[in-house]
């Protein structure tokens, strides 16, 4: 079942690349750009009709170039495969909630018990035997009964937990790419423009400064939404990181206390 997952996972976020695109691109053509046209042509209007006429700040203006385009989509994708992975945590939480041994209240557990556990966990699982929960006490179970020891039992679960936990970290690799690639745009934005300034430099010597002017806004405002972008972007990293973490500590405290305190050694490995 697990080896199902990392292809459905690529083939979602190549999906939702896609779909980003053709959203934030879509968007851009028939609204952003013929808007901030729009303003530009009426704000050079008004200056030469009248030259103590202050130029107004616009939305559509500020975010009209290449560089805030290619931030948003990047945003709308990251957010996808945080929805995703989000989705994910919800969805193997929820098993948190159920008794997946339906064993009674303090009942011990022996080694004559593990077989029927086992199959009592395949079926209570149902289709989510490859999340984190039924594996941890499926690996558990395996360990007690082929060792008869209960510190070996922890420790299994121990095990499985932390590598779960070094899993969704490095998963989260992809994301944090683009965290670190939205302000990288930024600033190839602010490095485009100041270029551009500086190429009309000769125009500015003659009393020339709306392109100049023009070319810097392009620096800066590229600047301005990819910081603002990546702020926001990094509050749900974090947040999709700590319930990751919870989702690990709150499986290991599940089996210690539902499994692992319960176990009865054999009588042969008891002291006499």
């Amino acid at each position: 079942m697990k080896q199902h997952q990392p292809p459905i996972e690529l083939l979602y976020q190549i999906v939702s690349l896609l779909i980003a695109f053709i959203l934030v691109h879509g968007f851009y053509v028939t609204v952003v750009r013929p808007q901030a046209e729009s303003f530009l042509q009426q704000e050079q209007l008004l200056m030469e009709q009248d030259d103590s006429h202050v130029r107004q700040r616009n939305f559509f203006v500020v975010v009209k170039d290449f560089e805030q385009e290619a931030c948003l989509i990047l945003m709308l994708w990251a957010g996808a495969i945080l929805a995703y992975k989000g989705e994910s945590v919800r969805r193997q939480r929820r098993l948190l909630n159920n008794d997946l041994l339906q064993l009674p209240p303090a009942l011990p557990i022996g080694l004559e018990d593990t077989a029927q556990l086992q199959a009592r966990i395949t079926e209570t699982a149902g289709g989510k035997g490859h999340y984190l929960l039924p594996r941890a006490l499926a690996t558990a179970i395996h360990r007690f009964a082929a060792t008869g020891d209960v510190q070996d039992s922890a420790a299994a679960v121990g095990e499985i937990c932390q590598a779960e936990g070094e899993r969704l970290d490095a998963e989260l690799s992809i994301i944090r790419y683009v965290a670190w690639a939205i302000p990288s745009i930024g600033f190839i934005g602010t490095v485009r423009g100041i270029s551009a300034a500086l190429g009309e430099a000769h125009l500015a010597l003659k009393g020339d400064i709306t392109s100049v002017v023009q070319y810097l806004g392009v620096a800066f405002n590229s600047t301005f939404i990819a910081l603002i972008i990546s702020i926001i972007l990094m509050f749900f990293v974090h947040q999709l990181q700590l319930a990751q973490e919870r989702l690990v500590l709150d499986t290991r405290q599940y089996c210690n206390l539902n499994f692992i305190s319960r176990l009865r050694k054999p009588i042969h490995q008891q002291p006499t």
